[in-house]
C-alpha cells in the first residue's frame, strides 16, 4: 500500500479546518439572526477586547491599573520568596536531602509546601501588621494608595533589616553610587531586597555545611570499613543510606532543623 504523501495530507487538514471555521462562523450567525428575530430567544452575551479611541482620560487610568495589577500577580510568587524567610528554609530543606543521599525523597513538592507554611507562620506579624496598618484602611478609603504603600512596605523593610548583614548591604550601597546614608529609612527598597537575599543564601549555605558534617563522617567510616574488607565493588550509599535515615530519625532531625530555623529569625 502506497504510503500518502505529507504534503497532501496537510492540505487536506487545512481545507478540513477551513470548512469547520466557516461553518462555525454561519452557525454562529444564524443562531444570532434567529435569537433576534424570536421574541424570548436566549442570546448569548458578546464580550470584546480591543483598542479604540476614548474621549474620558479615567478609562486610560482604569486600563494602567488593570496592567499594574496584572503586573503584580505576575510578580507576586518572586515577592513572596525573595523578601520573606522562604528562601533560607527551602535552600536549607534541599541541603538536607543531599546530604542525607535519598534523592528525591522527601519529593519537592513536600519541602516547597513544608517551607511555604513555615514562612507564612514566621511571617505572620509582618502580614498582621501591613493588614491593619495599609490594607485595611485603604479598603476603608481613609488613606490614599502612596500612604498605603509606605505603611505596608514599613513592616517588610523593618523584618529585611533584622536580617541582613552589613557587609551585604554596603556592597549594594555603594555600587548605586549613592551618598552613605545615616538612617535604616535613607536605604531604598531596591537596594535592601538584593542585599537581604545575598544575606539570607549566604546563611543557609552556612547551615547546610554544618548539615552535610555528621553525614559525611557516616560516609567517610563505611567507606573505610567496606574498603578494609575487600568488597571494592559495593557502592557505600548503599550501606550508608540507611544508618544515615537511622541518626536522623534517632535525634529527632525535624524538630532540631525546624527549631534551629524559626529561632534563627527571632
Amino acid at each position: 500500500m502506497k504510503r500518502p504523501d505529507s504534503k497532501a495530507v496537510s492540505r487536506i487538514l487545512l481545507a478540513a479546518l477551513g470548512l469547520v471555521i466557516v461553518a462555525t462562523f454561519s452557525c454562529h450567525d444564524t443562531a444570532l439572526a434567529q435569537g433576534a428575530a424570536a421574541p424570548g430567544g436566549m442570546v448569548f452575551p458578546n464580550v470584546q477586547v480591543g483598542l479604540g479611541a476614548s474621549q474620558q482620560p479615567e478609562d486610560f487610568a482604569i486600563t494602567l491599573q488593570l496592567l499594574f495589577l496584572m503586573t503584580i500577580l505576575t510578580l507576586a510568587p518572586s515577592i513572596l520568596i525573595m523578601t520573606t524567610c522562604f528562601t533560607r528554609i527551602v535552600v536549607v530543606f534541599h541541603f538536607l536531602r543531599q546530604a542525607m543521599g535519598t534523592q528525591g525523597m522527601p519529593a519537592n513538592q513536600l519541602l516547597i509546601g513544608l517551607a511555604l507554611f513555615l514562612t507564612f507562620y514566621i511571617m505572620s506579624p509582618v502580614w498582621t501588621q501591613i493588614n491593619d496598618d495599609a490594607l485595611q484602611p485603604y479598603l476603608r478609603h481613609d488613606i490614599t494608595q502612596q500612604v498605603a504603600f509606605e505603611r505596608g512596605i514599613e513592616p517588610l523593610r523593618k523584618f529585611m533589616f533584622s536580617q541582613v548583614r552589613e557587609k551585604d548591604l554596603s556592597l549594594f550601597v555603594f555600587m548605586s553610587n549613592m551618598d552613605k546614608p545615616s538612617t535604616a529609612g535613607e536605604v531604598p527598597t531596591l537596594v535592601l531586597i538584593p542585599a537581604f537575599i545575598i544575606s539570607e543564601l549566604r546563611l543557609a549555605f552556612q547551615i547546610g555545611f554544618l548539615i552535610y558534617l555528621p553525614f559525611i563522617m557516616i560516609d567517610m567510616i563505611v567507606s573505610s570499613v567496606l574498603l578494609s574488607m575487600g568488597m571494592m565493588m559495593l557502592p557505600p550509599i548503599i550501606i550508608s543510606l540507611p544508618f544515615k535515615v537511622l541518626l536522623f530519625v534517632m535525634v529527632d532531625g525535624w524538630y532540631l532543623l525546624v527549631s534551629s530555623l524559626m529561632r534563627s529569625f527571632s
